[in-house]
C-alpha cells in the first residue's frame, strides 16, 4: 500500500476545512470536503498523524470550546465502536475529549506557558463577548472528513455562534493580550473531530462502508448551556486539559 505518511503541521486539516466562500453554504462545503477527502483515502493518499503518540509533543494553547451533551456523545460512541471493531489502531475520541472549537485564542505551540498570561483578563473579554448572544443550538447531522480525520457535521439554528466569534475577534484585536485568532484560518464551521488516522488503515473498504452508512445520520441536537475556556494540547486530551473558566 502506498500511503502518504507525514507529520501534520498545526492547522493543516483545519485550514482545508475553512477554505470557503462567504456567505458559507455549510452543507455544500461539508459535501465538497467529504468527496475530496474520500477520494484521497481511496487512493491511499491520506495523512497519518504521527504526533498523537509522541511523548515529545509539547504543543499547548488556549481555547474556548463547547461540549456536546451526554446523549449526543453516547450516540457518537456507537458509531465509533463500529469503526473500532474493524480498525482498532486508529485514534478515537473518548467522550471526555469530544468538543466543538468556538475559538482557538492561542493556537497550540511548543513552549506556551499558562503562567505567562493573566487568566482573569481573558475571562473578562470572553464575558463581554457573550453579552446579547442568543441561545445556541447545534445539530450533528452526518459525517464529513479530511485526509487525516473523520468529523461530525455541525449545524447551528441561528447565527449566534458566528456572532460570538466575531465579538471575540473584535474584543481581542486591541486588547494587547497574547492571541493568535485567525492567524491560520478563520473558523466558521461547527464541526467536531472524532477520529484521526494514526496508523495505515487496515480494512479500508469496511471503514469506508461504515462512514458512508453514517454519512447523513442524525447524531443529535443539543442546546449549548456552557462554554469552557481551557488550557489544552492539540488533541484536547483530558489528561492535559485544564478547565480555566466555565461560562454559563
Amino acid at each position: 500500500m502506498k500511503t502518504e505518511i507525514q507529520n501534520l503541521k498545526v492547522g493543516d486539516f483545519a485550514e482545508q476545512l475553512q477554505k470557503l466562500i462567504i456567505p458559507m453554504d455549510l452543507k455544500k462545503h461539508y459535501d465538497t470536503l467529504y468527496k475530496e477527502s474520500m477520494e484521497k483515502i481511496v487512493a491511499d493518499n491520506y495523512h497519518i498523524d504521527s504526533q498523537i503518540d509522541s511523548p515529545s509533543d509539547r504543543r499547548f494553547g488556549l481555547t474556548l470550546i463547547i461540549r456536546p451533551d451526554l446523549q449526543t456523545k453516547t450516540t457518537i460512541q456507537h458509531f465509533l465502536n463500529e469503526l473500532k471493531a474493524i480498525d482498532p489502531d486508529q485514534y478515537y475520541y473518548p467522550n471526555s475529549d469530544i468538543h466543538i472549537t468556538v475559538m482557538s485564542i492561542i493556537s497550540c505551540y511548543d513552549g506556551f506557558d499558562l503562567a505567562s498570561i493573566s487568566i482573569p483578563d481573558y475571562v473578562a473579554i470572553i464575558e463581554k463577548s457573550l453579552i446579547n448572544i442568543r441561545d445556541i443550538e447545534i445539530n450533528f447531522q452526518g459525517i464529513t472528513a479530511s485526509p487525516s480525520a473523520i468529523m461530525l457535521q455541525g449545524f447551528t439554528n441561528t447565527n449566534s455562534l458566528n456572532d460570538l466569534r466575531n465579538n471575540l475577534r473584535t474584543q481581542f484585536k486591541d486588547s494587547g493580550l497574547e492571541q493568535s485568532i485567525d492567524k491560520r484560518y478563520s473558523i466558521q464551521t461547527a464541526h467536531s473531530t472524532i477520529a484521526r488516522f494514526r496508523k495505515p488503515i487496515s480494512n479500508k473498504e469496511k471503514l469506508l462502508a461504515i462512514v458512508e452508512k453514517y454519512r447523513n445520520f442524525n447524531f443529535g441536537k443539543f442546546k449549548v448551556d456552557s462554554c469552557y475556556l481551557v488550557y489544552n494540547d492539540w488533541y484536547q486530551r483530558e489528561k492535559w486539559v485544564k478547565e480555566l473558566h466555565r461560562f454559563i
